[in-house]
């Protein structure tokens, strides 16, 4: 078999594998990327992308039926879902050309089929067609991600019992009644696109809060939008099975001590994912695996020299930017060059790291955070003052017909530096860039007022929370 020799042999073609493959060819390498599917990875073909275009189109939608508190009349309101999915897949299709415009103007070669790490840094591709390929590379970067999880649960393999993944990729259907298993950031999105589209959407959630990683604050307040807007929660639950009934699935779940049961057209498992390493080695290869996770060191190296691995596959923390950004310094790493990321840091004063990497729910309102909330300063101790800003007073809040949402920020009690921010109102995950901006710097609440804010913008609400923190007492 032909071998062919790389500098970089990159496995996944997602946010870590795209943006590893970018940086090494800018870097001189000559860089192969393999993954059996689309460029782009999950994320940009059945996850981030065309989530949020359906989230995007389904608020649109919201918005024009409620459009006469401004003024605005617009009769026999109505989608035509095969469209919105059309456009959900254009969104996917204009990203996923644009990345393949820079592969070829970087000359990086993008492989397809299924790759397998053999001895020796090498990988062993398997097309479609049937025929095979060797890849040898200096170095061997994994970043095959992660996939969906199914519930150990009776009737998960009933036809209408889906992930996420296959639920977008799937094609247009009108759903009448829907129930979510799971209350996390890929549940509640997708529970807002179906519930603004006029599916009666349920929520099973095992724990006794939304958001269980989110400040419960927040998890409150959306719990009672969401509410509001339609969508039935069960917090504290467990969906003990699924069967069919008829053209139906029945599902059994206990709540508040009580046996309930819904009749639905689909049920989609959100229970989180689990790295993709199935069939990814040969038996002997050297690579340590700990529950399924590729096990690396502090400079993402695993067990195997010259081999590396970033994103969901090491099972950390599972988001885009986050693959993005280890793929960057791990690149880096290998050319010698100083790395141009960080995933957290230890603000002065503290002797606990705080993470960098902001949080994003593309709900609507929007929720983003980064750093510490206020429940993880009590239980790690840390000494912090808190502010907080209502957004019913801010200007564009008011002119959008905003439905309520906050703002709060933490500073270090003795060091004034900002050790955390959390905010749900429009634009918050674009908003939140400035203070993972703020916080990777050190910034303090002073330092974060010496910037003027536009009037009006939603953003200036974090002038007025920053301000609010000053006049707070410290609390532990």
């Amino acid at each position: 078999m032909e071998e062919n020799r790389y500098d970089l042999v990159i496995i996944g073609a997602g946010p870590g594998g795209y943006v590893a493959a970018k940086k090494a060819a800018e870097l001189g390498m000559k860089t192969a990327v393999i993954d059996r599917g689309p460029a782009g990875g999950t994320c940009m073909n059945r996850g981030c992308i065309p989530a949020k275009a359906l989230l995007h189109a389904a608020t649109l939608y919201r918005e024009m039926r409620e459009c006469e508190k401004f003024g605005l009349h617009a009769e026999n309101i109505s989608f035509d879902l095969q469209k919105i999915y059309e456009y959900k897949d254009w969104a996917s299709e204009q990203m996923r050309s644009e990345l393949e415009k820079d592969f070829e103007r970087l000359g990086i070669d993008m492989i397809y089929g299924n790759a397998v790490l053999q001895k020796n840094k090498t990988v062993k591709v398997a097309r479609e067609d049937g025929s095979s390929l060797l890849l040898a590379g200096d170095k061997i970067l994994i970043a095959a991600g992660a996939k969906a999880k199914l519930a150990d649960i009776p009737g998960m393999e009933l036809p209408g019992v889906v992930t996420s993944e296959e639920l977008l990729v799937s094609k247009a259907h009108k759903y009448e009644n829907m129930l979510i298993l799971g209350g996390g950031v890929i549940g509640l999105e997708l529970a807002t696109v179906f519930q603004a589209l006029g599916t009666n959407v349920t929520v099973i959630e095992i724990s006794d809060r939304l958001l269980p990683n989110m400040d419960r604050e927040f998890s409150d307040a959306l719990e009672q939008i969401l509410t509001k807007r339609g969508i039935r929660i069960y917090k504290e639950s467990i969906l003990e099975r699924v069967e069919k009934k008829g053209d139906l699935l029945g599902c059994r779940f206990v709540h508040d001590g009580k046996n309930k049961e819904e009749s639905v057209d689909v049920v989609l498992v959100s229970v989180g994912r689990a790295p993709a390493t199935e069939g990814l080695f040969e038996a002997d290869v050297p690579i340590k695996l700990e529950n399924g996770k590729v096990v690396v060191d502090e400079f993402y190296r695993t067990s195997m020299p010259g081999v590396y691995a970033v994103g969901d596959v090491t099972g950390g923390i599972q988001l885009a930017h986050v693959a993005s950004a280890e793929a960057t310094y791990v690149v880096e790493r290998m050319n010698d060059k100083r790395a141009s990321v960080i995933l957290s840091m230890v603000p002065g004063g503290l002797f606990t790291s705080v993470s960098i990497v902001p949080s994003c729910l593309y709900t609507d309102p929007e929720i983003a955070s980064v750093g510490l909330t206020e429940e993880e300063a009590k239980r790690k101790g840390v000494p912090v003052r808190c502010g907080k800003y209502i957004m019913d007073g801010n200007g564009q809040s008011i002119i959008a017909g905003g439905e309520g949402g906050f703002i709060k920020v933490l500073f270090a009690a003795d060091s004034d530096e900002l050790l955390g921010a959390q905010m749900m109102c429009p634009r918050a995950t674009d908003m939140i860039g400035e203070l993972a901006t703020a916080l990777a710097n050190g910034l303090t609440s002073s330092q974060l007022m010496y910037a003027m804010r536009a009037h009006p913008t939603f953003n200036e609400a974090i002038s007025c929370a920053v301000e609010d923190s000053r006049k707070a007492a410290v609390t532990r």
